[in-house]
């Protein structure tokens, strides 16, 4: 009799749950949600780097938001022309192309040879680590030269040199911007082609500092301010800032600059 009960639960079951299985087979067609044929051929032309780049999530976030046509087919660094000629394809518009070219740039000239430690650091080696430590180089503007920038590019496009200091190689980078937000002294940024010329220090502190704590540091001495024939640079925190769109690109600022600090934009 037992057995009989149990058989028959058995039973019951396994047909209550062939009824909701059906049921639910049935949900999953009946109410699913078709996802856009663009959303999903702009998905597969994207380096899928999911680097966030673009100001999105990931790249399926980004397909999604220019099958929508709420974001323009030419905000993913990473893939360049071409990718913005294949989404432009999907998307059935015309492919704007530009001659402005970006690349990560290091702001910083003080390696081992233009600084010094004041003190031994014995911590983990990182720059994030490092930067949480009370000053133990000379500059405490510098470039820390742990490579937390290299280790987290995800395109081989940043090798640390002999002398400390990062090196950016344009042809690689994606402009992805992931380096920017790792260094702890903000001394990464993306620059544009369309730059004549970038200050290649952030300290900001004044002449006599600077000169004590590293070789190659702007100490605003002025004298790119002073020479400059359109009044394109200004000071400011003792660093001179150029007006992109005022400058020239004449190279005055640059000939001039007593520590090499100003350099000009070529890549």
């Amino acid at each position: 009799m037992e057995i009989i009960s149990f058989a028959s639960a058995v039973a019951g079951l396994g047909i209550l749950g062939i009824i909701f299985g059906t049921g639910l087979a049935y949900a999953s067609v009946k109410f699913a949600v078709e996802e856009d044929p663009k959303k999903i051929e702009i998905d597969e032309a994207l380096p899928g780097a999911n680097c966030g780049a673009c100001g999105f999530a990931g790249c399926s976030s980004y397909a999604e938001a220019v099958a929508k046509g709420e974001e323009g087919i030419d905000s993913c660094p990473v893939g360049g022309e071409e990718l913005i000629e294949k989404i432009a394809d999907i998307m059935g518009v015309a492919a704007s192309s530009s001659d402005e070219k970006k690349t990560a740039k290091v702001l910083c000239q003080g390696g081992n040879q233009e600084t010094f430690n004041k003190a031994e650091y014995q911590g983990v080696p990182s720059c994030q680590a490092a930067s949480m430590v009370d000053n133990f180089k000379s500059c405490q503007y510098g470039c820390l030269g742990f490579g937390d920038c290299a280790a987290v590019c995800d395109f081989d496009a940043i090798v640390m040199n002999d002398n400390g200091l990062p090196e950016i190689d344009p042809d690689k980078c994606a402009e992805c911007g992931v380096c920017v937000t790792e260094c702890p002294r903000s001394l990464i940024e993306i620059v544009s082609s369309n730059e004549d010329v970038i200050t290649n220090c952030k300290s900001a502190l004044k002449g006599k500092e600077v000169k004590v704590v590293c070789e190659k540091g702007c100490f605003g001495c002025t004298i790119c301010a002073k020479k400059c024939p359109v009044d394109a640079i200004e000071m400011e925190d003792n660093l001179p800032v150029v007006d992109t769109e005022g400058c020239i690109g004449c190279g005055v600022c640059v000939k001039n600059c007593p520590t090499d600090a100003f350099v000009e934009v070529d890549f």
